[in-house]
């Protein structure tokens, strides 16, 4: 697998890479060594945080925690992404079922328990969506009490979604149609 290590807010030192690195090894049995691996190691206030992401063709597996430690925060994230993939093996085998995908499903074990109890859309909510800016879509987010808001931006005219961070700043979903 291929690395890019980024640190915000911190420097990353050579033992830090290598701890992900060897952590990262497991994988080593389901991705090719073309797999590419994005890490950004960051420090928010006593908080020691990870963020991975590994782009696969359409499909995007992302895992970030923090925790006090460095150490602590790899491997959670490395048993998130595992859980993931454990968890959606059977959609994954799916959509990549005639595409070459730089993935080993049957080097990954299925989750039974996901397989059993897999969840599904139980409800539908249509509503009539009016342009505004994204200043008024934010004040209605909040106003309504939600995490998540969808509207049509009066600035484009494209469908946008603004959302609460878990910094308690405002995120902005904006579409590209490629």
């Amino acid at each position: 697998m291929k690395f890019t290590i980024y640190g915000k807010n911190m420097h990353v030192t050579e033992g830090m890479k290598d701890a992900l690195k060897k952590k990262f090894e497991k994988f080593d049995r389901y991705f090719d060594k073309e797999t590419e691996v994005y890490a950004t190691f960051s420090k928010e206030k006593n908080h020691q945080m990870l963020e991975v992401t590994i782009p696969l063709g359409k499909t995007i597996l992302r895992a970030e925690e923090r925790t006090d430690d460095m150490g602590g925060s790899i491997e959670a994230v490395v048993d998130k992404l595992e859980g993931q993939l454990r968890k959606h093996k059977t959609k994954l085998q799916k959509r990549y079922a005639n595409e070459p995908v730089k993935f080993d499903f049957d080097a990954l074990e299925p989750d039974e328990e996901y397989e059993e109890h897999q969840p599904k859309v139980v409800r539908t909510k249509r509503f009539a969506i009016k342009p505004m800016s994204v200043d008024e879509a934010t004040m209605q987010m909040e106003l309504l009490g939600h995490d998540f808001f969808v509207f049509l931006n009066s600035e484009t005219e494209d469908v946008n979604v603004v959302y609460m961070r878990k910094d308690g700043n405002f995120g902005l979903i904006e579409p590209i149609f490629a």
